[in-house]
Order: structure tokens, then sequence, then C-alpha cells
């Protein structure tokens, strides 16, 4: 039997409460959001957002927004709020909802995983981690394997620091590579 996410983190305030040194449950590091973004590339290519809006909108659960450009490139022929990706952010059931099928079902369904490295926590507690492709998720098997895409996953805490994200994390079940002693 699989626990959710959110039980287990219940269940181990008591050990993350003695492993960072905290009294108080209030001080305990906790989830507050998850951002799920994707590049789309071509500015241009209308088809291609709604693609991968589409089919973020179904991994998440909820509508995917588009995101356009914050300035003019013109090497690229770029110009300011061209669209050029498509982002979801999640929060309360629906986010542990999905980091229950991120932890459990497309991680394990990743080709050669070996884990991620623990310089993907930034200094203010989030981590940011990369999927080559959305098919390792069960809602995107059906459809056509050419137009593989990869996004990028944030998830936002309220840790303080560096040092208790990766506790946090490692509490929670992250899976971290093995480092060569």
């Amino acid at each position: 039997m699989i626990i959710s996410l959110k039980d287990k983190i219940e269940k181990l305030k008591p050990e993350l409460k003695k492993a960072l040194g905290v009294k108080n449950n209030n001080a305990l590091p906790r989830l507050v959001k998850v951002v799920v973004s994707s590049g789309t590339g071509k500015a241009k290519d209308k088809k291609r957002n709604e693609l991968v809006a589409d089919r973020l909108s179904k991994i998440t659960g909820q509508k995917a927004a588009l995101r356009g450009a914050k300035q003019s490139i013109a090497t690229f022929k770029l110009r300011q709020g061209d669209i050029i990706g498509v982002a979801s952010t999640l929060r309360g059931p629906r986010m542990y909802k999905f980091l229950d099928k991120l932890f459990n079902i497309a991680m394990p369904r990743m080709r050669d995983f070996k884990g991620y490295t623990e310089t993907s926590i930034d200094d203010m507690g989030n981590l940011t981690i990369g999927i080559r492709e959305h098919i390792v998720f069960p809602e995107t098997t059906d459809e056509e394997i050419k137009d593989v895409f990869g996004m990028s996953v944030t998830i936002v805490t309220t840790a303080t620091d560096k040092k208790q994200a990766l506790e946090f994390f490692k509490q929670i079940g992250f899976p971290f590579k093995k480092a060569l002693a």
C-alpha cells in the first residue's frame, strides 16, 4: 500500500523536528506550491503551443496558462508578449496528487534514472528538476510519440536555507543520487 505524500509528511514531523533541531511544528518546512512549466520553442507555432498546453493540462489536472516573452530579442525574431511557454501552478490537494504521481509513477518510468543531484536545491530551499520526456506520465502514453517535449518542475517550500530543504526532501523520500565515498 502506497501512503500519500501528505500523510507521510504528517508522520515524519517528529523525526524532522529532531533532525533540524526545531521545537515548534510551525517552524518545520512545508510544501507551498509546485510549478510545472515547459518552453514551446517557436513563438509563431500556434499548434505546438496548443499541443503542449493540452498535454500539460492532462498531466497536472488543471488548465495550463500560456506564457509570453518578457522582452524582445531581435536575433531570435522574438517580440515581447509572443507565446513561448506554458505553465501550471498547483497548490493544495492537486499539488499532493501530482507529487505522488511524480514520485511513484513517473520517476520509476524514466530511462536511466539514477536520482537527482542535491545541487537541484537553490539557496532559498526550492527544488527544481527537469523531466526530459513528458511521456513518463500515464496520461500521455496513448498519444503519438513524435511530439515529445520536456518540462521543468519547481517544488517551492518554506525552508529557510538549503540545508533545511535538503533534510526535508530526504525525509519525504525524494530520490537523490548516492554520493561516491
